[in-house]
């Protein structure tokens, strides 16, 4: 079949993609920045055409000669991503119509059951996707997951910082409601097998995995597959859904703006009411929990992590312009530029370049990268916790701190889009250049364009200190990758 991916970008579509090929489908992707696939192990044997899910005219040619559409986007984290999701769903379900597309496969979350109490927007946007989708005439199946357990994930990282930096926790009621929590292997062999339900299936699926525990014994029992102590949970009625996701904001990877939805969704129980999925893709023996666990940990600790949770943008963030030239915009750009000799050839100093971030830090001045972390993540925004997928090499569209990865050219270029509050748009550009003899040079650019009177007095407060962040960072990148080149 010829199976459409929207959210190819994101942690499941990125997953699924290749096993959909290895499954013997045709994959067209869509996304409204083909640039982002580009790394892709497998953008070599797909299609990626270009389109945006809030823009229908640019959906025929995306949903034509389509069997199968998977809808994997949602906007989980931004403003108004109640409004964003109805219109794409909507838009979906009337692109798929008219290209007489025979199939909607998509992954929501969990449906409280009745008089469990008010339902958080992210569930209610999830379940109202659905609802969309089913109405659309064609034949949509809508599995809904609860908590998904793998390397990479949102709830996993959550669950995973938790327990690993707080021996000692207090922690809100909620943690003590029931949670049927899925490895992500299953959650992609039931997508995959959705590709092949009969016509007249047209419905909802619960899928989750063999075990039904509360959050409390899912942190007890990931301390015991990681070889950690057993933790001390003392409950309190104190913290609400608010307060909880603040905190979790502050202690593991997931801003705010992530996990108050997380967490919202935690209030209501989120336990399979059936389990029909396999009377039509069979269960070949579910994962269960602390297997999940071991096979994330164990893709954690080998840095092989298929895809991050991070990697994921949503439906309101449009592609920004590139800046190639400080006056892209038309309007006023600030810029620091540096440049230094580098006693180490360029393969060297691309070695260190691309490592950046992350664990290796950002080799100036740690305390004033980091405050600047702690900054942003008090305003609700990422912080520095987001790390790094692979300590070695970087991938167009990824995360990488409080940036992202807009551009690499293998050996020459990294070009970063600050990702942190700021009252403006910013970039950090980093190049290994030859010199023409057995060195090379390092060229290090940050362009910053400030969005009112607030941007021009923000870079005018930050420029006495350029000359420590940007230039020590400058100096001490060059002088790390002469060491390496010494020893290598």
């Amino acid at each position: 079949m010829r199976c459409l991916v929207t959210g190819a970008t994101g942690y499941i579509g990125g997953r699924l993609v290749p096993r959909l090929l290895a499954a013997g489908h045709e994959v067209r992707c869509l996304s409204r920045d083909p640039r982002r696939l580009r790394d892709a192990p497998w953008a070599g044997n797909v299609e990626i055409v270009e389109g945006d899910l809030g823009a229908p005219g640019t959906l025929p040619a995306a949903f034509a000669d389509v069997d199968v559409a998977y809808y994997l986007v949602h906007s989980l984290g931004q403003h108004g991503f109640e409004a964003a999701d109805r219109a794409a769903a909507t838009n979906v379900a009337e692109a798929a119509r008219a290209a007489g597309v025979r199939r909607i496969v998509y992954l929501g979350g969990p449906e409280p059951a009745a008089g469990d109490g008010p339902v958080s927007p992210h569930l209610r946007s999830r379940a109202e996707v659905g609802r969309i989708l089913l109405a659309s005439g064609v034949p949509t199946a809508v599995l809904r997951a609860a908590v998904i357990i793998g390397s990479g994930s949102a709830s996993f990282e959550m669950l995973r910082y938790l327990t690993e930096r707080l021996p000692v926790m207090i922690t809100p009621r909620w943690v003590h409601n029931r949670i049927q929590p899925i490895a992500v292997r299953d959650v992609l062999r039931y997508l995959v097998g959705c590709a092949t339900l009969p016509v007249e299936v047209n419905r909802g699926f619960d899928i989750a995995g063999p075990d039904v525990l509360t959050f409390a014994e899912m942190m007890h029992r990931y301390a015991a597959v990681a070889g950690l102590r057993r933790r001390l949970v003392l409950p309190t009625r104190v913290l609400s859904p608010s307060l909880s996701s603040h905190w979790v904001g502050v202690v593991t990877p997931v801003p705010n703006a992530i996990a108050r939805p997380l967490v919202e969704s935690l209030v209501h129980e989120a336990v399979a009411r059936e389990h029909d999925i396999a009377r039509y893709v069979p269960d070949d023996g579910l994962t269960g929990f602390d297997r999940a666990v071991e096979l994330a940990l164990a893709r954690v600790r080998d840095a092989d992590v298929e895809t991050r949770w991070s990697t994921a943008s949503g439906l309101d963030a449009a592609a920004e312009p590139l800046p190639s030239d400080p006056d892209w915009s038309g309007g006023s750009a600030y810029t620091d530029d540096r440049e230094i000799r580098v006693a180490a050839s360029r393969a060297d100093l691309w070695r260190v370049v691309e490592g950046v971030g992350g664990d290796n830090g950002w080799y100036s001045f740690p305390l004033a990268w980091s405050v600047r972390g702690w900054l942003d993540r008090a305003a609700g925004g990422v912080g520095l916790r987001r790390g790094r997928r692979d300590p070695h090499r970087l991938l167009i569209g990824e995360a990488l701190d409080f940036w992202r990865v807009e551009e690499i050219v293998p050996g020459e270029l990294l070009r970063l889009r600050a990702e942190m509050r700021l009252p403006g748009a910013a970039w950090l550009e980093l190049r290994a250049v030859d010199d023409g003899t057995a060195g090379s040079r390092y060229r290090q650019r940050a362009v910053f364009v400030p969005r009112g009177l607030a941007g021009h007095a923000y870079w005018a407060a930050l420029t006495p200190f350029h000359a420590v962040i940007f230039g020590g960072m400058a100096r001490n990148l060059a002088r790390r990758a002469e060491r390496e080149g010494w020893t290598s």
